[in-house]
């Protein structure tokens, strides 16, 4: 039954071959806003496999002719797509706070991020390519260079609506490649307003094309297809796994970015309000629904006490709501299933006996209606329980108490994941002992676990990628295939 609400709600299409088209399929699916889990920000197409065929072919037509253009001529599409999203910034982050709850400032923040991945990689279309390299023939001229794979089938989570698809789709594009992207359902609407930047910059039809609907039906279809040469996914674990085999099974590229246990080690000469301030900006904002967020705390028994204490008293004073309201720190959870893991892993938490310092319960406030979950605190969390060990994506923080460094890295790296880890500490052996030693693919020091500068490469070890890296120049190892070039 369609609610007056939906009835006025925008319907978004799908983009294919230049052109915003319904589904075949006639069907509809309507994102919410999980702050007020009544309130409809749009509704979308609940695609077939039709659709997406139609989607890979048009990409496939498409990326003969942008293959052909220069480097620079690319990059050109995209500075446009920048400015275009720049003078937009304020309507597309207040989509992504309505869609999937984060504080309105962090959505402009990540907006404004997109804009300048996206001019970033713009300037990658004027850098070198290849090198020559010496023959044993003085007659004759050897060399690299780099040719695009093809089509690109992007599948992107919720939680990062215009980073994540934009560091994708950007370097695919500045080095020849086409794309189709999936986004999550629950921000399909933000998708579709990153998209209308790239049509409104003028991008050649089918270069870029979107298809919204169900991920257990358009994911295999991706991976499957005929046309698609590889497969960027950033999501869970088995999910990731699954596109996996399809894609070995059929020899096509893929590159997966999955999930994190990020630890935090505060040494026992660790500046602690630094430290504080850190943990809780990597672990609770966004909700804690980042990969790389804050999930282990990893205490030296002398600073231990002062630390909780502090941590405690901030904690306390975090306001959880509407990501719209000015005085809200903290959003809800993105919809009753992501609230409902969590509530689950606190109650599992209890059960497994840790002991529960602060929160742990679902927020219930007038004037809202939504998935709110009260900052979470636990101690005597011990690396069996289930807090330790499952990514709970939520704002859970786990006190771990520990004697000596080397016992905390020994605890640090005792986890299927390796994607971020950070350190507070002065000491300079203690640096040097995390960064050799800490099975993450990004450490940090002094600094929070979460976020990573888009001109570095990104990526995890163990159960957190395929081990490939994206963002900054390492993009172009996935999205590129070297060729080496002989001439007599």
């Amino acid at each position: 039954m369609t609610t007056t609400t939906e009835a006025k709600t925008k319907t978004y299409l799908n983009y294919i071959d230049g052109e915003w088209v319904a589904s075949e399929t006639g069907k509809t699916g309507v994102s919410k806003n999980p702050a007020r889990k009544d309130e409809v920000v749009g509704a979308y197409q609940l695609s077939n496999s039709n659709d997406f065929d139609k989607a890979a072919s048009a990409a496939r037509r498409a990326q003969k002719t942008w293959r052909k253009l220069t480097g620079n001529v690319r990059g050109d599409y995209l500075l446009k797509a920048a400015s275009i999203m720049e003078e937009r910034i304020e309507d597309i982050a207040t989509a992504m706070t309505l869609e999937m709850g984060k504080t309105f400032p962090e959505a402009k923040g990540e907006t404004a991020r997109g804009v300048a991945i996206l001019r970033y990689y713009a300037g990658e279309g004027m850098r070198s390519v290849g090198d020559v390299i010496p023959s044993t023939d003085s007659e004759a001229l050897m060399f690299t260079t780099r040719v695009p794979v093809g089509v690109v089938g992007v599948i992107t989570p919720w939680n990062f609506p215009v980073a994540i698809p934009i560091w994708k789709m950007a370097p695919a594009l500045i080095y020849g490649n086409a794309v189709v992207l999936k986004p999550a359902s629950e921000t399909a609407v933000t998708s579709a307003k990153i998209i209308e930047c790239l049509h409104d910059a003028g991008i050649p039809a089918g270069v870029v094309n979107l298809v919204t609907g169900s991920g257990s039906l358009i994911g295999p279809e991706m991976a499957n297809h005929k046309e698609i040469d590889a497969i960027t996914f950033t999501g869970s674990n088995s999910v990731g796994k699954q596109l996996a085999q399809i894609a070995v099974s059929r020899g096509i590229k893929y590159q997966l970015e999955m999930g994190g246990k990020n630890p935090v080690i505060v040494a026992n000469d660790a500046d602690i309000d630094l430290a504080v301030e850190a943990t809780i900006s990597g672990g609770l904002k966004s909700s804690g629904q980042k990969c790389t967020a804050t999930s282990r705390v990893i205490v030296q028994q002398d600073v231990y006490e002062e630390f909780k204490g502090k941590l405690l008293e901030e904690v306390a004073k975090i306001t959880v709501g509407d990501g719209m309201d000015a005085g809200t720190w903290m959003g809800p959870s993105s919809s009753q299933s992501q609230l409902d893991t969590v509530l689950s892993a606190i109650e599992k938490g209890k059960a497994e006996g840790a002991t529960l310092l602060l929160g742990g319960n679902e927020v219930k406030k007038e004037g809202l209606n939504g998935y709110f979950v009260e900052p979470t605190v636990f101690e005597d969390v011990s690396s069996t329980m289930s807090l330790a060990r499952e990514e709970i994506f939520g704002p859970v923080l786990a006190l771990m108490k520990v004697e000596t460094i080397e016992e905390a890295l020994e605890l640090a790296n005792d986890s299927e994941y390796g994607l971020s880890a950070s350190i507070f500490t002065t000491n300079i052996s203690n640096m040097l002992a995390f960064i050799n030693e800490m099975d993450a693919g990004l450490v940090r020091i002094n600094a929070e676990s979460a976020g990573v500068e888009l001109q570095a490469p990104f990526g995890g070890m163990k159960q957190s990628s395929s081990h490939s890296r994206e963002q900054g120049q390492a993009a172009k190892e996935f999205y590129t295939a070297i060729k080496t070039v002989f001439i007599k």
